[in-house]
Parts: structure tokens; sequence; C-alpha cells
């Protein structure tokens, strides 16, 4: 029994041994692991900085893991993918001024490293010009971002097109037909009779040509693939002025107070009226420069009351400004009154070929009140009715007259034709007895 406890107690102890030992071993290797790589004496987690310190540290790293070298943000550019891809946009933005505008985005694209490779611009009463413009396919989405800040976006279009398998088919093609062409070149070289060459020649023309028609489009695409194009239109966002003019009248002078009035006047002759005047921009543009005359009235802008708002200040699309003319018709009138007014940018700069004109009329009738008649007015209304009545009967005497001998006529022939009368013939009766 002795000899089974003391073997017992040996392994015992022989396992503690080995378990001290693996501990120790283990933080040797945990306190050279954070020596790090400069060959330091190894130390304790303790001894390698505070749990505050080690947090900063690892947000740090990642930090600087999401935000790329240099912790700044990357650009989003086009991603080469070891793909030929064409980058293309269409662009239409609506600016102030077409001319300047235009300006501004070729000296835009050039500080990117671009050029201008066309251009198409019309003027008149709507002016556009439509640039074109090549730049390398890194600086394409900066070209169009900038481009878009020149004025109001309308449209944008953006393709891209990857072209790989149409270049690799295109070099396949062009390998095929070049080893052709060198083969037929052997050939006629060894040729010896007449017929052969012709025809070898004529053959070799045409793979030629074929292989030069391959040739072109292969480089018409790595071109297109080497810049991208962006096809930027611009046109006028001020493009459509507009200007409407309602008018109303009411009796009396004050001002323009109590304008609107009624859409039609009745006065009495040389009495006091005003007339209003509601001019409303229903254009899309300021409208600036306004300028009235009424021939009829015989006025002005200058003449004019101003109730609501100021003719001389830009108007803005949708408001509206409220005049008024005081007139004293002494006959009927119907006015003639005409507007004009050039449209402007917001900055007040005048828009070539912009100006609008509208004219409106407007009928004041102006009627002569009578009061109660006199005796005398009377008495003369009476004889100038019997003159009138004593026309009218010596008319109708003078229309009747040329045919009074028609009756007398009848009556006559009627009296011949039935031969004496009863009387004639009673007389002449006793005379015989």
């Amino acid at each position: 029994m002795r000899s089974v406890k003391k073997v017992l107690a040996f392994c015992v102890a022989m396992l503690l041994i080995l378990g001290a030992c693996s501990a120790q071993e283990s933080s040797e290797d945990g306190a050279v692991a954070l020596a790090g790589d400069s060959g330091g004496p190894a130390t304790t987690v303790a001894d390698s900085g505070s749990e505050e310190e080690r947090a900063e540290e690892t947000e740090s790293t990642a930090g600087e893991a999401s935000l790329g070298d240099g912790g700044v943000e990357p650009v989003a550019l086009p991603i080469d993918f070891g793909r030929d891809i064409i980058f293309t946009a269409d662009l239409v933005v609506a600016v102030s001024d077409v001319g300047l505008a235009g300006t501004e985005a070729t000296r835009t694209v050039q500080s990117l490293g671009g050029f201008l490779f066309g251009q198409r611009t019309s003027g008149g009463p709507d002016p556009t010009s439509e640039l074109t413009f090549k730049i390398a396919p890194e600086r394409f989405q900066t070209a169009l971002d900038e481009l878009g800040s020149i004025g109001e976006i309308r449209t944008q279009s953006v393709n891209a097109s990857d072209v790989t398998e149409r270049i690799v088919d295109l070099e396949s093609r062009i390998a095929t037909s070049t080893a052709s062409v060198e083969r037929l070149r052997v050939l006629l070289g060894e040729a010896t009779d007449i017929k052969s060459i012709v025809e070898l020649e004529s053959e070799l023309v045409a793979r030629e040509t074929e292989l030069e028609t391959l040739r072109g489009s292969l480089r018409t695409l790595e071109d297109q693939v080497a810049l991208a194009t962006i096809v930027l239109s611009l046109t006028e966002a001020e493009a459509n002025p507009g200007l409407a003019v309602a008018m109303t009248a009411y009796p009396g002078h004050d001002d323009g107070v109590a304008c609107p009035g009624s859409s039609s006047l009745e006065v009495e002759t040389g009495s006091p009226a005003t007339v209003c005047y509601e001019v409303v921009n229903v254009g899309d543009t300021w409208l600036a420069g306004f300028q009235m005359r009424d021939p009829v009235l015989d006025v002005e802008l200058k003449d004019l009351i101003v109730v609501f708002g100021d003719p001389s200040a830009a108007l803005e699309p949708g408001d509206s400004i409220w005049l008024a003319a005081q007139v004293s018709p002494e006959r009927d009138l119907r006015t003639k009154s005409t507007f004009t007014a050039q449209a402007v940018n917001e900055d007040g700069q005048p828009l070539s070929e912009r100006s609008v004109s509208q004219t409106e009329s407007f009928f004041v009738d102006a009627v002569e009140v009578e009061g109660i008649a006199s005796f005398s007015d009377g008495l003369a209304a009476s004889w100038e009715l019997l003159v009138r009545l004593g026309q009218v009967l010596v008319l109708a005497l003078g229309a009747v007259l040329p045919f009074i001998w028609i009756p007398i006529g009848v009556a006559w022939l009627f009296r011949y034709r039935r031969g004496p009368s009863v009387g004639a013939r009673m007389e002449a009766d006793g005379t015989r007895l």
C-alpha cells in the first residue's frame, strides 16, 4: 500500500510541475508579442499603457482604415475594372445668358484637362447653344458636377457602355485579316500566270480594304474609351415673358382708391370718372421699363396714378401693379391703352429681343341728362310735331295725285258703254207723247 501511495504522490507532483511550466511559457510568449518589432525587452500587459490609450489607438486605426491613406475621403471616380468602357452624358442647363454660360463652361472643362470638341449656337428670340466636350474618364464626374452648377439642370442623362468584347472581337478579326493579307501577298509573289495574278490582286485589295475598315473601327472605339464625351445644351431660363392688362372703371375721382371698378361705365357728359389698369406679369421672367400710351385719353405712364406697386421697378413673375387714370368724358369713348415692358434677369440686365406688348380697350358711355320741360319747350315740341305731320300729308298727297285720273276715267268709260240714263229716256218718251 505504501508503494502505491508513493507512486500516486509522485504522479500528482509531476502534473503540478508540468502545469506551472506551461503557464510560465504562455506568459513569456505574450510579453514578447507586446515588445513589438523593435526587439526591446518583453513587458507585461500593465506596462503597455492604460485601457483609454489602447481604446484611442484602436479608434485611430479604424478611422485610418476607413478613410484610406492620409485619412482623406476617397473621391467617387469611374473605377478601372480592366474593362473598356465608353462614358457619355447629355446635359440640359437653363441659364440667364447663353453666351456667357457657354464661355464659362468651356473654361471649366479646360481647367479639368478637357477641350471643346464641337459647338452649335443659335440666336433669335430663343437662343440656344450645344457644346460637345471631351475629357478624361477620371475627370468625367467632376466635369458633370461643375457644368451642372452653371445654371439650373433641366435634364441629365449619363451612360456607360462596356465595349470590351467588341474591341477583343475587332482585334481578333484584325489579326486574322492581317494573316490573310500576308498569305495573299506571298501567293501573289509566287504567281506566274496573268489570270492568277489578277485574281490574287483583286482579292488582296478586298482583304486590305476590310483590314483598314476594322482598324478604323478599333481606333474609333479606343478613342471613345480614352476620352469621355459630354454634350451640354444651354437654354435661357427666362424664355417666355408675358404681360396681361385688365381694365375697369367707375364714376368719380378718388385717386384710384376704389379700383377695381366695373366692366362697363355710363356717366353724364363731362362728369368725372376713373379708369383702372391691372398690369400682371404672366410670363416666367422679370419685367421692367414699363411704358404706356393711350391716344384716345391722351395719357402716358407718367400721367397715371400709382395705386399699388412700383412701375419703375422690376416686376416678378406672377406679381401685378395697379394704375388709374382720371378723366371727364365729353362724348362716348373707346379707349386704346397699350402697355410695353422689357424682359430682364434677376439682376436687372435686359434680355436681348425679349420685349412684350399688350393693348386693351374700354368703352365709356357719356349721356346727356335732361330736366323737366317748360311751357315754351312743350309748345315748341307741339309745333314741331304739327310741322312733321304736315310734311307727311304733303308727301302722301304728292304720291297719290298722279293716280287720281284712273278712277275718273273708269267711271266715264262705264257710263258711255251703258248709253243714256233712265231720266233721259223718260224725257224723250214724254216729248213724243
